[in-house]
């Protein structure tokens, strides 16, 4: 684990969700500082309100960044989900380090659950940096869009 996570560990749920919605985040914030954060979220809210409110959180963050085009909704959405069924399938609360524990295939960036989902043509796509794309993988890409 590295230090940014493990700062970002000691802090509470509700305590890291508040530094976020002020704009702070742990460390570089990388992919695995993005992750946990989403934790806090799903941790502290319903998962409706974790979805509107870590969305809105992320994209005011990348804007306070200087660069608005980095907020991605269907990945943004997707780990949001998977961190949701993950919690849900252990059937109990869990901590942090035991959800990092058990789930280490959320915390890779390139390569990670999303390889298995996506086609990397989708989630380099407009759309799917826009609005929240259902996974594609093994679908053939002329049902993507409406029937005509």
């Amino acid at each position: 684990m590295t230090t940014v996570i493990a700062a970002a560990t000691a802090m509470t749920n509700e305590a890291l969700v508040s530094e976020f919605e002020q704009g702070r985040a742990p460390g570089a914030f990388h992919h695995a500082d993005h992750v946990r954060v989403a934790f806090a979220y799903i941790s502290h809210f319903s998962f409706l309100e974790a979805i509107e409110k870590f969305s809105a959180a992320l994209r005011r963050f990348a804007i306070s960044k200087g660069k608005p085009n980095l907020y991605h909704e269907t990945i943004t959405w997707a780990y949001l989900l998977l961190i949701r069924e993950r919690i849900a399938r252990t059937g109990c609360t869990q901590t942090w380090e035991n959800f990092a524990a058990r789930n280490p295939d959320l915390l890779v960036w390139k390569g990670g659950a999303l390889a298995d989902l996506y086609r990397q043509e989708t989630l380099n796509s407009d759309l799917a940096r826009q609005t929240f794309v259902l996974p594609d993988r093994g679908r053939d890409l002329e049902f993507l869009g409406p029937r005509t």
